[in-house]
């Protein structure tokens, strides 16, 4: 049964209730609506502060980490007072106060497969505002096995995705990306920069869908994604159709369980990265006594406008494979990024092609300018 509404209610959400299509029914079905947004960041702002705005009377938070002053430029739910505290605590107080009449759960875990299906279960709609690939395909398969629908959102730069995928009523995730890209070659908003406002378009469109999912009113993009272009300000929408060999949704489905999704993805356990690992402070000092080490920057050009470490080869990651047979296999190659994770997939390319002396430069330029050079900035 639907709950009622107070007076403070009618009068926060007037401009809803006046809508022919809403009214005071469609906000009761509103507020009677729960959602779990899964991340907190670039998309999950957006999307969490209209939610709480509209009046959805359960909101779950998942994120694991904590605000950095390197996400305001987009996480607009975080602010200065917020830095170093985890997300889902700042998001949370952000949303009360914007909206003090719902409830907002915070989880600060990881979104994985052990605890998916457990945090999911208090939800009618998943939206997903993460940012790898992995959670997409968890998301989905949860979704799937739920009879969820779910909310899809993705940016890259200056372009942005958005769709609703429920197998109830049309393909899912997986209908349209029956495999993942190979680990590395869609770098992270981190890695390749993304416009601060993308986010805030995206996911307010993902937040659209929520919306009338619940109300049920108008066409939703079910079958369809919507791709947008912020330089070339374009919407164009391309219609997805059910695929009958899907793996998860298909008619002899062949994954009927969650999955190691960071295995499916090519994602290595962090255990297996550090034992590559060089520590700052180890690579300064043998730098400064004059060791035979080989650096390669696999940064983007543009990075290296930012900081530098001195007599370092600047090979950018995308043209890595095209220079490895001009590296000298017998001399000691340490190969860094900006945290980290670039730079171990070039590693593991050079040690697939049989290069034997391999270092990664744990956390990469930033870990130097932290721990090793102060005049350089952190970004």
């Amino acid at each position: 049964m639907s709950s009622e509404l107070s007076h403070d209610e009618i009068l926060h959400y007037s401009r809803h209730i006046l809508l022919p299509d809403v009214g005071k029914e469609g906000q009761k079905k509103i507020k009677d609506a729960s959602v779990l947004i899964i991340g907190t960041g670039g998309l999950g702002s957006p999307v969490s502060m209209y939610l709480a705005a509209a009046g959805i009377g359960k909101i779950g938070l998942v994120d694991y980490d904590v605000v950095d002053y390197s996400n305001l430029q987009r996480q607009i739910v975080h602010g200065i007072s917020t830095i170093d505290t985890l997300k889902v605590e700042s998001a949370r107080t952000r949303l009360l106060d914007l909206n003090p009449a719902i409830d907002v759960i915070p989880y600060n875990d990881t979104f994985n497969a052990a605890n998916a299906r457990q945090i999911a279960e208090k939800y009618d709609i998943i939206v997903d505002c993460s940012d790898n690939f992995p959670t997409r395909y968890l998301t989905n398969d949860l979704c799937v096995f739920m009879g969820k629908p779910y909310i899809y959102g993705a940016i890259f730069r200056f372009d942005g995705q958005v769709s609703v995928f429920d197998a109830r009523r049309g393909p899912c995730y997986r209908c349209l990306f029956p495999e993942p890209p190979p680990p590395g070659s869609v770098p992270s908003c981190g890695a390749s920069g993304v416009f601060g406002v993308l986010p805030g378009t995206i996911g307010t469109l993902q937040a659209t869908e929520v919306i009338k999912n619940i109300l049920g009113i108008g066409e939703t993009l079910i079958g369809r994604l919507l791709l947008y272009s912020a330089l070339d300000m374009t919407f164009n929408s391309v219609r997805l159709r059910k695929n009958p060999s899907c793996k998860v949704c298909g008619e002899y489905p062949e994954i009927t369980e969650l999955i190691d999704y960071d295995a499916f993805c090519g994602i290595s356990s962090n255990s297996e990265n550090t034992d590559f690992d060089i520590e700052p402070h180890e690579l300064a000092e043998r730098l400064q006594r004059g060791d035979s080490i080989l650096l390669i920057d696999v940064r983007e050009p543009q990075e290296l406008e930012i900081s530098r470490i001195e007599n370092a080869e600047n090979v950018p990651l995308g043209q890595f494979s095209a220079h490895t047979n001009r590296f000298d296999r017998d001399k000691e190659i340490v190969i860094f990024c900006k945290g980290g994770t670039r730079s171990m997939i070039a590693l593991y390319q050079l040690h697939a092609s049989g290069f034997k002396h391999l270092r990664n430069l744990r956390g990469g330029i930033n870990a130097w300018a932290r721990e090793v050079d102060p005049n350089l900035p952190v970004y």
